[in-house]
């Protein structure tokens, strides 16, 4: 046994030993966050063990004497009730409940796969293992560590057991596969699958790997077991990690890096993860289709696609939105391969993507096989490059009878704003089998800004509690889970099946009715009754990140007679389902203060610099230049204390433009500098020593601007500008204005011939 690293953990908070289990649950269920070169891990079952006692380990302990602590120097392991104390001169009392806590909270852990005891979906017909099989391999390894293997018992255990009566050491023991990331630059890593033993009284869970023997049986790969231990010395806690052959470990560099990894990279990872009081609001990521497939298909279509980054011809940063559309694609292709597997079909589904945007997601599923649509707004220029097989159309939509979709399968709506919370209540309506799919964004209600309800949560939270309950409401099961996108809003929502059976229609879509008309005020839940034994509730405790490729409103297509007619009662057969919804104008209006008056501006800017330099009188001229003695470079003040400062109407001005105050004075780059929500004045000085940093093609575009724009500084500020004239970018004057030597790309027409003076 060796021990590859040892960390001590400030616990200020008084969050261990919970803390310690929860930054296991992180790497037992979540290893790609600390290993990159992992796609994520599958629980595939959970029971509850006890070792068996070795007879080289002499007689079973009592329940009464105190037993002598394991061998050797060091700290000890976490000791069960029979000692005095546990930590920094606790009680024993106390450490006993907080131990007996974190057993509960660690036994109560939620599976990814699942229920204990019920098989996962790590490769759903890949070979996996069935979750019944874990007491079989269990059963098979207690024997052979009561038979002849002491020094792995010793290990698994740790030196604290011997004063554990047998009845009160019981293990956790969970299977689960881990599942490497695929890569077209190095050959495929097939999932491993290890059995993982958490013993939450000694403070240790071991790991241990298995592998395929020449017949074909499972054993553990004695080479690679490692665990990782919370011990407790003089009043500080440790954290360990310990492996148990160190001569017989192998690292593939990829499921089993190097043993200093686990020392040096993932267990200061688990020391800090253990004194964050942070729990997590959302799901672990893909936890409603097998990991496996994913990360399979996405690899594919990264590779299969990835030319549309170097042809892009939006103004948007295309790797970010290629590659977020293609996991998003690789994500509902896998949902609905195993939605046709569970249903015995093998028609591919349909769908409508409301809000395309630019319509790559509609080519991707469209090009895999999936007959579909996209509608937007607005057109973009990326979609004359995709072909008469991708479906796209211009038109916008106002939810009402008119507008739904009976021979859809499923309503996409991928940062759809506006439409978000409309689209489940037009797939419930469209017919009884359509689904949807949406990722929301911005927060939009049925008309109009989502209004928060509650303090006590994250306004995002609470927008995609609205969501569900929206969901709920409409008569579906709407389950929850978190993409792997480059993007800060990567939650979707999906509703797979409904909650009522098809004959009582009509009394939900009253429902439906009634709690769309309620959204005009405040939310109400509604108190009718139970239309069928499983109705749709409204979610318990339900009531600014844009990506800009989605426009507000999309299109539908007109379908007077789609709504079945039993489905019509209480909502309106002309006109739209809530009057006041309007869909959004085709041309998007530029709102990033770049349109405001000039003299407005520069009004504001002088307010704002009068603020930061402490109300001194900023000059018409200065002609003198300031020094690094007796140049004032102003305070910094909150972008709220800014506010608080403008007058009423200056303030609403602002508000109509995306960004307000802030936009405006990060546009006045000059001036102002605004680092996390406050501003100060900009110190030209230590923007010239940092521009020597700067790559090439940045410096070269800075020499091509200079001096082509007044300096702020020279005519405003009362100690005239920091810099010397020669050293300042700007003009300090009129007469040392020269005009712009920024040249412009000259396009040649295609098929033109190459001549001078040709231009696009």
């Amino acid at each position: 046994m060796a021990e590859a690293g040892r960390v001590a953990v400030s616990d200020s908070g008084g969050l261990l030993p919970g803390g310690f289990w929860a930054a296991v649950a992180v790497w037992l269920e979540r290893p790609q966050v600390a290993n990159k070169r992992l796609c994520g891990a599958r629980l595939e079952a959970r029971r509850s063990a006890a070792l068996p006692w070795a007879e080289a380990r002499g007689p079973r302990p009592s329940a009464g004497p105190e037993q002598e602590e394991g061998p050797g120097p060091g700290p000890r392991p976490l000791a069960g009730p029979a000692r005095g104390t546990v930590g920094r001169g606790r009680p024993e009392a106390r450490g006993r409940r907080q131990l007996e806590q974190a057993q509960k909270e660690a036994a109560s852990a939620p599976l990814l796969a699942g229920n204990p005891g019920q098989p996962g979906k790590a490769g759903d017909g890949e070979g996996d293992l069935p979750a019944t099989d874990l007491d079989l391999l269990w059963d098979d390894f207690s024997r052979s560590l009561g038979g002849g293997s002491p020094e792995l018992l010793a290990f698994l255990t740790g030196p604290g057991a011997g004063s554990q009566p047998e009845t009160q050491h019981e293990l956790d023991v969970v299977l689960r596969t881990v599942i490497p990331k695929t890569s077209p630059h190095c050959p495929l890593a097939a999932p491993r699958r290890e059995i993982v033993v958490q013993d939450v009284l000694n403070g240790t869970v071991t790991f241990l790997p298995l592998e395929e023997d020449e017949e074909g049986n499972l054993k553990i790969k004695m080479g690679n077991v490692y665990q990782i231990r919370l011990s407790d010395s003089r009043e500080e806690w440790f954290i360990s990690v310990l492996i148990f052959c160190p001569e017989r470990w192998h690292s593939d560099g990829i499921l089993y890096p190097k043993p200093t990894w686990l020392g040096e990279e993932l267990l200061p990872k688990l020391a800090r993860w253990s004194v964050e009081n942070k729990r997590s609001e959302f799901k672990s990521t893909l936890s409603l289709i097998s990991i496996v497939k994913y990360s399979k298909a996405y690899q594919e279509l990264k590779e299969k696609y990835k030319e549309m980054v170097k042809v892009w011809p939006e103004v948007t940063d295309p790797e970010k939105f290629v590659y977020e559309d293609v996991a998003i694609a690789a994500y509902l292709l896998i949902l609905w391969e195993e939605e046709r597997a569970e249903r015995g079909v093998t028609a591919k589904q349909s769908f409508v993507d409301l809000g395309c945007g630019n319509g790559l997601l509609v080519h991707i599923l469209s090009s895999e096989g999936h007959p579909g649509r996209g509608i937007d707004v607005r057109r973009r220029k990326i979609w004359d490059t995709y072909g008469s097989q991708t479906r796209l159309e211009e038109r916008a939509i106002t939810p009402n009878d008119k507008t739904l979709f009976p021979d859809v399968d499923w309503l996409i709506g991928n940062h759809s704003d506006e439409l978000t919370p409309w689209i489940p209540v037009i797939a419930a309506r469209s017919s009884y089998g359509c689904r949807f799919f949406v990722l929301p964004c911005c927060f939009f209600d049925f008309i109009g800004k989502y209004r928060r309800r509650q303090s006590k949560k994250t306004q995002y939270r609470e927008y995609l509690n609205f969501i569900k309950e929206v969901g709920f409401t409409c008569g579906f099961h709407v389950e929850e889970d978190c993409l792997r996108i480059p993007s800060t809003k990567r939650v979707c929502l999906v509703g797979k099946s409904r909650t009522y059976p098809p004959t009582e229609e009509v009394l939900i879509d009253a429902q439906r009715t009634q709690y769309i008309t309620s959204r005009r005020g405040c939310p109400v839940r509604l108190a009718g009754r139970k239309p069928s034994t499983s109705p749709p509730q409204v979610a318990a405790g339900c009531v600014g990140h844009c990506d800009g490729h989605r426009a507000l409103d999309v299109g539908a297509e007109c379908v007077p007679e789609a709504r079945p007619a039993q489905c019509a009662a209480g909502a309106q057969v002309e006109g739209p389902w809530l009057p006041g919804f309007h869909p959004r104008d085709k041309a998007e209006g530029t709102r990033n203060c770049a349109t405001l008056p000039r003299d407005f501006i520069d009004q504001v800017v002088l307010q704002v610099a009068n603020l930061l330099l402490g109300g001194k009188q900023l000059n018409p001229r200065s002609s003198q230049n300031g020094s690094s003695k007796t140049w004032n470079g102003g305070e910094s003040l909150s972008l709220a204390e800014v506010a608080s400062e403008l007058d009423k109407e200056t303030l609403r001005t602002l508000k109509r433009e995306c960004g307000g105050l802030q936009t405006l004075l990060r546009n006045s780059h000059q001036v102002f500098e605004v680092l996390n929500g406050r501003v100060h004045i900009r110190d030209w000085r230590e923007e010239k020593l940092q521009k020597k940093k700067q790559p090439e093609a940045k410096r070269r575009l800075f020499s091509e601007s200079f001096k082509t724009r007044l300096c702020w500084f020279f005519t405003h500020h009362p100690d005239g500008c920091a810099l010397p004239s020669d050293c300042c970018p700007f003009a300090h004057g009129p007469g040392e204005l020269r005009p712009s030597q920024a040249t412009k790309k000259k396009k040649r027409i295609p098929g033109a011939a190459s001549s001078p003076g040709v231009e696009a």
